[in-house]
């Protein structure tokens, strides 16, 4: 039996994508990764959230792209 689950099923990886682009650089001004437009608290909760706090997430940083310009 596997550990990944009581079944023994493995368990499933989230089928929503990291933003991350490996260009980690926290901006003070705005709060958010240079790279990834995401805060902070959004990068350390990324790897226990669920795919609807992702998804929020995926939202939140096609909002700020639209307002945030780091050049």
């Amino acid at each position: 039996m596997s550990p990944d689950s009581p079944t023994g099923a493995p368990a499933l990886a989230s089928l929503v994508p990291s933003p991350c682009v490996s260009l980690c650089k926290m901006n003070r001004e705005t709060g958010y990764c240079e790279g990834c437009l995401r805060s902070i608290d959004e990068i350390v909760a990324w790897g226990r959230a669920d795919d609807d706090f992702k998804r929020a997430v995926w939202e939140a940083i096609r909002q700020r792209e639209q307002l945030i310009d780091f050049e």
